[in-house]
């Protein structure tokens, strides 16, 4: 019986009818589409740095492939999880995503003098990957509870989740890593605003985190060269401005069409980080604005796509992923445009990797394990939109 209980699940996700499909199939192949693309290019970017490192041409790729492998696995398995689990147990993802923080302080590897990673061996955990979504889960499920509260009183509702922002922004400002804590306090505003968070207290509460966000910059000497890099980078373009002057270069040589795949000049060790941070402007280079425009065009088809579930959700009254839906999608679009920002000599360099592209295990499996979430919701609204006669019909003709 057990067994043919997981085959019926199968079913109910496989093996429906083309006319009524159970979950969002654009979303998967869009997602499976950045997913090749960011093999693709991983492969040719890492080319130069892998031989010299390893002395071998496709280190990185056959890693970033193994990375791709086990968020495939981990989405297979997250995709069974129903949203009441999530929303049940948002508090203790929260609490182990503390715990992983504060580990990585202690025991973390550092690189390039940022301490960001705990060690498991196959991989590097970035805790703040986890953090990430374990916030986002947490607030969708805060929202529902509190929604009252948060529309109508600011220290008892409003103030209540910035404070557990504030806790994460603390740990992860010791790593430091502000690009992360930037990208949750932006998720967090617009989440709290479409709870319906008054305007005055909205407005008051960004132009606050704006002035954290400046102190911060002005408080490091290396976050203060990197704004003026990005001012003038032309300036200095063998120091402070050298990795973004190497990035516009790729964007200029890229031109219509670009160089043709694999003919990328700045990877040749010319472009620091070229299959991570920068591996938008290896892209550009490679696959001009043709390809620079496809690709956008996907990323923001994903956003869009999550945008429209969570309006779905919403609309089926299911509150918890219509928050958590908006949220991802926030998520992914802000994390797109400062990641091409940054390349494109827009925003200053913020080291976050572009969504299901860049290379990194635990960006990749963690926002790859988003996209099975925004399918879980996707899939549970179309069933709870479905007339009750019409599983019991489904349920006999698999029987």
């Amino acid at each position: 019986m057990q067994v043919r209980s997981v085959f019926s699940s199968v079913q109910d996700w496989f093996a429906h009818p083309v006319s009524e499909p159970m979950f969002d199939r654009q979303l998967v192949w869009i997602s499976l589409g950045l997913m090749l693309t960011g093999l693709v290019m991983v492969t040719s970017a890492s080319f130069p740095i892998s031989s010299r490192l390893t002395d071998q041409p496709f280190h990185f790729m056959f890693r970033h492939g193994i990375f791709l492998l086990l968020a495939l696995v981990t989405s297979a398995v997250v995709l069974q999880v129903p949203l009441k689990k999530w929303f049940q147990y948002s508090s203790v993802l929260l609490g182990i995503s503390f715990f992983l923080l504060i580990v990585v302080l202690l025991v973390g590897k550092s690189v390039n003098g940022a301490s960001r990673w705990i060690p498991l061996g196959l991989f590097n955990l970035q805790p703040a990957e986890v953090a990430k979504l374990s916030l986002f889960i947490f607030m969708a499920g805060y929202l529902v509870r509190k929604q009252a509260e948060v529309r109508e009183t600011f220290f008892g509702g409003f103030m209540k989740p910035i404070m557990v922002f504030g806790a994460f922004a603390i740990l992860l400002l010791g790593q430091p890593d502000l690009g992360t804590v930037i990208v949750m306090l932006v998720t967090l505003f617009g989440m709290l605003f479409i709870a319906g968070a008054k305007l005055t207290q909205f407005i008051a509460l960004m132009v606050a985190g704006i002035m954290a966000v400046i102190a911060l910059i002005v408080a490091e000497p290396y976050r203060m060269r990197r704004v003026t890099s990005f001012l003038d980078p032309w300036e200095d373009p063998f120091g402070s401005g050298y990795q973004l002057t190497q990035s516009l270069m790729a964007f200029g040589r890229g031109e219509w069409f670009g160089q043709g795949l694999g003919n990328s000049i700045q990877k040749l060790e010319y472009l620091p980080e070229a299959h991570t941070d920068f591996v938008f402007a290896v892209l550009a280079e490679e696959l001009g604005f043709i390809g620079v425009v496809l690709v956008l065009v996907l990323i923001f088809s994903l956003v869009l796509k999550a945008l429209f579930i969570g309006k779905k959700a919403f609309d089926n009254k299911e509150l918890f992923g219509g928050y958590l839906a908006f949220g991802i999608g926030i998520w992914f679009a802000f994390q797109t445009l400062v990641n091409v920002g940054a390349a494109a000599g827009i925003v200053p360099t913020k080291g976050l990797t572009l969504p299901l592209i860049s290379y990194g295990g635990s960006s990749l499996i963690i926002m790859t394990v988003a996209v099975s979430i925004l399918l879980r919701i996707d899939h549970e609204c179309r069933m709870n939109s479905k007339p009750t006669f019409q599983i019991e019909k489904d349920r006999n003709e698999e029987e």
